[in-house]
């Protein structure tokens, strides 16, 4: 008994162990390719099958009455069972299948020689056929040709011999009765039929086994390659996404025209010093949802939060091409989910919406934990006119407002101080129009 303990190196087994487990698994490497592991087990599993039919050939032959020498039977099993023993040892398997399929080749020509000829050695040559067909498995259908033509150039050969000297020569070498040689023929072509089909239809099941294994892993691998290309595009516009797969190193991207709108929280700070931290991750993961489902629905860009911040953008893709009422639409969406579902405002929230229109820079920032944003004076703008808003309020700047005004109502324009802007007009967007509502 081998025990190993934690620390200690293993201890390797003893030479015979490790020889018949290299001799049970047909010599196969953790490194061999999937094809040679199939090559290796095809060529021993053939070499099991012909020592046996060997054997069983002579038993047989025996039964039924003809004795003849049993020296090339038994050099055939020696030479099959000695060539696997120097496999395992050497553990070279180009060689291992070069000597065995040139005994398979061989060996069939020279019984039928030393028996006589074709017919009192009942075709026994057509074992032979294995050495080709063993070449297109373990080698290649380019390779087996040479085997064909050579098992075809001794069978020729044979055959010229036997016509040569068949007035000289009365009698063959044993003889064998017509009823035995009649025996072999079809145990002959029977067996070397079955053995054909046997190779051919396990190595094609294995081959099947392996197929379907790859098409499993390519499965898996398409899931992961869909479930990694939502995770992108939940983190990035599809169009960039699309450019981020095709390795563009820089992506940054102007837009003469742009509508940005902001989202805030109105005491998120206050409110959340009293929740602990699962609940204020509860609470803005329901508020957030249901405002990813409202962008989506509208067919605008989100392009981040920001704490309890929430930042949205129109014309920047190719969904909507009225993008600045969708923005509108969507902030008053917005603010009647706060107001009627309290499902998902249950803490009664209310936020600062701010607007702005006009051209902005959009782009990916950094190699990692990268983010697709924005920037230039709309989204400044846009964020001042938040920040410095009324809570339950959606305050647009001109531009937004001179491209609303006849589809939306508005209260009166209001005059506000914006920090780095200074005194700019504001306008208070109420609801759509009743008649724009209509179309």
């Amino acid at each position: 008994m081998h025990l190993n303990y934690p620390g200690m190196n293993p201890v390797p087994a003893p030479p015979h162990v490790r020889y018949i487990d290299r001799l049970r698994t047909a010599g196969i490497e953790p490194g061999d390719s999937a094809e040679l592991q199939l090559n290796k087990q095809l060529l021993m599993f053939a070499t099991g099958l012909a020592s046996a039919a060997s054997m069983s050939w002579l038993a047989i032959y025996w039964a039924l009455g003809p004795q003849f020498s049993v020296t090339w039977p038994y050099l055939f099993q020696l030479a099959m069972a000695g060539n696997v023993v120097l496999y395992i040892l050497t553990r070279n398997f180009n060689f291992f299948r070069i000597t065995q399929l040139a005994l398979f080749l061989f060996a069939p020509f020279a019984i039928q020689w030393a028996i006589g000829n074709f017919i009192s050695a009942s075709g026994i040559v057509l074992w032979g056929l294995l050495a080709p067909v063993g070449a297109i498995l373990f080698f290649g259908v380019r390779e087996s040709l040479a085997w064909f033509f050579a098992w075809v150039f001794l069978i020729a050969l044979s055959g010229f011999f036997d016509f040569v000297l068949a007035d000289s020569i009365n009698k063959p070498s044993i003889v064998v009765p017509v009823a035995t040689s009649i025996v072999f023929f079809v145990l002959n072509f029977i067996a070397v039929a079955t053995m054909i089909y046997v190779l051919l239809r396990f190595s094609t099941q294995e081959k099947h086994k392996a197929q379907a294994c790859l098409e499993k892993a390519h499965q898996q691998l398409q899931t992961e390659q869909e479930r990694s290309e939502k995770l992108l595009l939940n983190i990035l516009p599809a169009p960039v996404a699309l450019r981020l797969k095709n390795n563009e190193q820089t992506i940054a991207d102007g837009f003469a025209d742009a509508t940005v709108m902001f989202a805030d929280i109105v005491d998120f700070t206050r409110v959340a010093a009293h929740m602990a931290p699962s609940q204020v991750f509860a609470m803005l993961n329901r508020i957030f949802s249901a405002f990813d489902d409202l962008v989506e629905q509208h067919g605008l860009e989100k392009i981040k939060t920001i704490g309890d911040a929430y930042m949205v953008a129109g014309g920047i893709n190719m969904n909507n091409a009225d993008y600045t009422a969708a923005i509108a639409d969507l902030a008053l969406a917005m603010r009647e989910v706060l107001r009627r579902d309290f499902a998902v405002n249950s803490s009664r929230l209310e936020m600062r919406m701010g607007i702005g229109t006009g051209p902005v820079v959009a782009g990916v920032v950094g190699k990692n934990k990268f983010i697709y944003d924005l920037w230039g004076d709309t989204v400044n703008l846009a964020s001042r006119i938040t920040t410095e808003g009324v809570p339950g309020m959606i305050q647009c700047d001109a531009a937004t407002y001179r491209r609303l005004a006849e589809r939306f109502d508005f209260h009166e324009p209001q005059t506000t101080y914006l920090k780095g802007k200074g005194e700019m007009t504001v306008y208070r967007l109420i609801d759509r129009k009743s008649s724009a509502s209509a179309t």
